[in-house]
């Protein structure tokens, strides 16, 4: 009788492993299997080296692009906004400011923890009608106090890094014959640093501009920033926009320009990076720049896709590029794309318009290109 209940003894023992034991230990070589997990991208990369940013658009910032936010979150650590804080956006009349899509996009910001900038509070361009009928400096230093104040008060402590002033430069070092340089010449340049560090004394104040790759422009901006320090003025940055091609600028005039602005005392940003693949107007002999090359094929040479020739071009410049970057990562703050994928690039549509560029490192439906993995191959 006794062999009897230890063996039906055994008997249930063994069925409770079967029901629960085996569960158990299907859950262990489950867990032992590889499981996908988020990829490592751009940012967790670099995290050591400098941020990685990318300029964000109205569709993103409404939350009505669920691929670029995913792209955001994964691969970058910077925001600039692309166009909604420029003065005919956030400040179209004299006493009418929208802050609609500018707090939408600094609470991204700080929902996603990236390193915000503001872009931008002092630019020619995309400037609001109103402005051009200032009569005098002591008129427009008292709009200029105005909007400085209001908008980098308004977002003090929450955005980390302003372009001050963007594009002052003509292309042989000169001011640039803008409204604000017509009203109050040079001195313009330091109301603009004063009010802004006055806003804001912990945010970070950068001069932006184009082509300051270029040895004459370059000479202009660190100008710029020795008459600013000789004032006793905060200026923290120069940022290099990074509009370049498959050509130029040389590894040597990046290289020169960083060392250059890090010299004058500045950190240097590489501000609105993206390589064009197009042929350039003003790259052709005898090309008017106001002649119309829309619609031409030889302008637009890749309507379809890019040969794979040319994405392997593209993939080794961005890799250079980078690379000396990282060469010089004490002096350079953050690097930012103008941009999150081909489709949004701007180079879509400027210097012609409809054309298919490919200048960023995520193609037209978010997927990374050969370029992306070049650049993540110097970390690996």
């Amino acid at each position: 009788m006794v062999h009897i209940y230890r063996l039906l003894y055994a008997l249930f023992v063994l069925i409770l492993f079967t029901l629960f034991g085996c569960k158990e230990y299907d859950k262990k070589l489950t867990s032992e299997k590889e499981i996908p997990s988020k990829p490592i991208g751009l940012k967790q990369n670099y995290k050591d080296d400098f941020f990685i940013g990318a300029a964000i658009n109205h569709a993103l910032i409404e939350k009505r692009d669920s691929l670029g936010l995913e792209l955001l979150e994964t691969e970058f650590n910077s925001i600039t906004p692309e166009n909604i804080m420029k003065w005919m956006h956030i400040h179209p009349g004299k006493e009418v400011y929208d802050f609609s899509l500018p707090d939408a996009y600094v609470d991204l910001g700080e929902r996603h923890q990236h390193f915000t900038v503001g872009h931008t509070l002092v630019w020619h361009s995309q400037l609001a009608e109103w402005v051009t009928e200032v009569k005098d400096s002591t008129e427009l230093k008292e709009v200029m106090e105005d909007h400085i104040n209001t908008i980098v008060g308004r977002y003090k402590g929450k955005i980390d890094s302003w372009d001050v002033v963007n594009e002052a430069l003509n292309e042989d070092g000169s001011l640039r014959e803008s409204v604000f340089y017509e009203l109050a010449g040079e001195k313009y340049l330091e109301w603009a640093f004063e009010l802004a560090a006055e806003a804001d004394p912990e945010a970070q104040l950068t001069y932006n501009d184009y082509n300051l790759t270029n040895p004459e422009k370059r000479a202009g901006a660190i100008s710029i920033v020795k008459q600013l320090k000789d004032k006793g003025l905060k200026i923290d940055v120069v940022g290099m926009q990074g509009h370049w091609n498959l050509k130029g600028p040389s590894l040597k005039e990046i290289e020169e320009s960083i060392l250059a602005y890090h010299n004058a005392g500045v950190k240097v940003a590489i501000t609105e990076l993206d390589i064009t693949v197009l042929p350039n107007p003003w790259d052709l002999e005898g090309a008017e720049v106001s002649q119309n090359f829309e619609g031409s094929e030889f302008m637009n040479p890749y309507p379809e896709s890019l040969p794979d020739s040319v994405q392997k071009e593209l993939a080794d410049r961005y890799q250079s590029i980078f690379k000396l970057f990282l060469k010089h990562k004490d002096k350079i703050d953050r690097v930012t794309f103008w941009g999150m994928n081909d489709g949004s690039s701007w180079l879509n549509g400027w210097p012609i318009k409809n054309r298919t560029n490919y200048p960023l490192l995520f193609d037209r439906s978010y997927r990374p290109k050969e370029a992306y993995h070049s650049v993540l191959a110097l970390k690996n």
